[in-house]
């Protein structure tokens, strides 16, 4: 990619403050930032980043409207939020890279009654089976597999070795990663005659558009019904997500969360790295649970709650606290009695 300072002010509708004819082809963080460079300044003025600033050697920053900066070498864009301006340009690099052939390897196993759309990409090993849908502009870098009757939206994008079991709804733009298992049989047995006895898992898998799920996250078929992940949420690796769940839209799970049969997650739901959450949970709209946290119980909307089980994050604070001056009270206890030791 080669663009200049000026076309890139035009990309992100921003204010050009410098040289527009500056050429740059790549993008980098300002402290390695080189001259063929397009980098950005989140927010300020600090000192730490003015610091980083005035070592910088990038061609171009895209910095905050009005964040007076001065740069003799330099052009500057200034735009409202350049976090997304610089995600505007890193998207431009990331297009061009990622070029999709529109082609299907001859290693490819089709089903001939699949359906494949146009400008498909499939790469080497895939398989897809009988009744499958492939929409127009997906791509599937290889070794993947797309089971009975599931369908994949237009223009979404499957890294190596994802898997769809049968009866599996992807939606549109959506990107899964590496080693994403969608609609493995959900864990449901029931006791009986000294042993456990599987419940069968008949339900599917729905997942909404713009959803991106990273990599070696599983989310099990339901049992009876669906399990779904709505539109605009962002899941992260490493997360199991069980059978019946119902994800919110623009909800976001880190790494390691775990999800138990049959909750409820609603909009903007903010699960923090390692969260475990109970079954037949309700988690209202805009929740936020810190890292490592156990939620067993119903939350109210816009909650903030962290611990085990989760509560509200200033009693949790309060009690940790608590905690960590036990020793001392102990002490004090101990000296009034008079015991000395």
């Amino acid at each position: 990619m080669k663009i200049t300072a000026a076309d890139i002010a035009k990309l992100v509708n921003g204010v050009l403050v410098g040289d527009g004819e500056i050429v740059v082809s790549k993008a980098a963080g300002l402290a390695e930032s080189e001259e063929t460079d397009v980098s950005f300044v989140k927010s300020g003025p600090n000192q730490a980043i003015l610091s980083l600033f005035q070592k910088s050697k990038a061609g171009v920053v895209i910095v905050p409207m009005g964040l007076k900066l001065n740069s003799t070498s330099a052009a500057l864009i200034e735009v409202q939020n350049p976090l997304a301006g610089f995600s505007q340009v890193l998207a431009l690099i990331a297009n061009e890279k990622d070029i999709r052939s529109g082609q299907i390897h001859p290693t490819t196993s089709i089903s001939p009654k699949a359906k494949i759309g146009k400008n498909v990409t499939i790469g080497a090993f895939s398989i897809v089976e009988d009744d499958a849908t492939i929409e127009d502009n997906v791509c599937l870098k290889g070794q993947n597999y797309v089971g009975p009757r599931s369908k994949v939206g237009k223009d979404t994008l499957l890294y190596p070795q994802v898997v769809l079991r049968e009866d599996v709804f992807i939606g549109q733009r959506c990107i899964l990663h590496s080693g994403c298992i969608i609609g493995a049989d959900g864990y449901g047995f029931f006791f009986e005659n000294g042993k456990h006895n599987k419940i069968p898992q008949i339900g599917s898998v729905l997942i909404g558009d713009d959803v991106e799920i990273g990599a070696c996250t599983t989310i099990d078929r339901a049992t009876t019904g669906a399990t779904i992940i709505r539109s605009g949420t962002k899941i992260d690796n490493l997360v199991q997500v069980a059978h019946n769940v119902d994800i919110g839209e623009h909800a976001l799970l880190a790494a390691q969360v775990g999800i138990a049969g049959s909750t409820r997650l609603g909009k903007g739901v903010v699960l923090g790295g390692q969260v475990g959450v109970a079954d037949h949970v309700n988690i209202a709209d805009r929740t936020q649970v810190g890292g490592g946290a156990g939620v067993t119980k119903d939350t109210e909307p816009g909650s903030v709650l962290w611990g085990t089980p989760a509560q509200p994050l200033k009693n949790q604070l309060k009690e940790i606290l608590y905690v960590r001056r036990l020793s001392e009270l102990f002490k004090d206890l101990k000296k009034n009695k008079g015991e000395g030791h």
